[in-house]
């Protein structure tokens, strides 16, 4: 992986330079936006001036976009890049600039030249994103308790248990001849009791998944009159909030 620091700004500046003439003349730029639309980075590079004494934040690789042709794109709730928050080696910087690809699960942000800088993800502890009025944080865990991949999950819930989003996306070969790809959206649900992982894909899941207070989780949705849906993952909070309240 060729790795960016802020000592090396001008080599990276001369790098982008060569970059964006290669893509222009190939038909795509950084953004994935094909020639003859107009498009601008959405965040101005002094946004970003404060964090550029800091050579954490630029520590990844420059980004190509490599779907541009594909409907629709990679990442998460928007195409544009989202005012956020990110921790990296137990450092926050707050009020920058991301874009979550679910695709690769891996997180960019804007850099000085026009370029855009794949973090480096062993260094990316969380990071938020904010997308109509909402906060979303996302925390990097193994994606399996004993040999999983440390991937980005949404967290709904977090107390004595835990529940988790994971939000991905897959392409799908649109001819025979697999020219055209379009992509699409699922999420799973996870819940973390003990340090076990339950994949969560209906309230039964759930309801065995706290087998051991059963009795008392049943009739506490039943007098609650609660409605939990997999089709809406948060209605099943409070029914873990008193799960959480039952153990000691």
């Amino acid at each position: 992986m060729f790795h960016i620091n802020i000592r090396r700004l001008s080599i990276c500046s001369f790098n982008v330079l060569i970059l964006l003439l290669f893509i222009f003349f190939s038909g795509s730029d950084l953004y994935g936006i094909k020639q003859g639309l107009s498009g601008q980075l959405p965040v101005k590079v002094n946004q970003q001036d404060t964090l550029i004494e800091n050579q954490n934040l630029f520590n990844g690789r420059i980004w190509r976009n490599l779907y541009y042709l594909s409907e629709g794109n990679q990442f998460l709730f928007s195409n544009e890049f989202l005012p956020g928050s990110l921790t990296i080696n137990g450092k926050r910087f707050t009020d920058i600039f991301l874009k979550y690809d679910i695709y690769n699960d891996e997180i960019l942000t804007p850099v000085d030249q026009g370029g855009i800088l794949q973090l480096n993800k062993e260094m990316v502890d969380s990071f938020s994103l904010s997308f109509q009025d909402k906060t979303y944080k996302f925390i990097k865990m193994q994606d399996d308790s004993i040999k999983g991949s440390k991937k980005y999950f949404s967290v709904l819930y977090h107390g004595k248990t835990a529940l988790y989003l994971k939000y991905t996306k897959k392409i799908d070969k649109l001819t025979i001849n697999g020219e055209n790809e379009k992509f699409y959206q699922f999420r799973r649900i996870y819940f973390v009791k003990d340090n076990v992982i339950y994949l969560i894909n209906s309230k039964s899941d759930l309801i065995m998944a706290l087998i051991e207070k059963k009795e008392m989780i049943k009739p506490f949705i039943k007098k609650n009159r609660l409605y939990v849906s997999e089709k809406e993952p948060e209605s099943f909070i409070p029914v873990i909030r008193y799960y959480d309240s039952l153990s000691h």
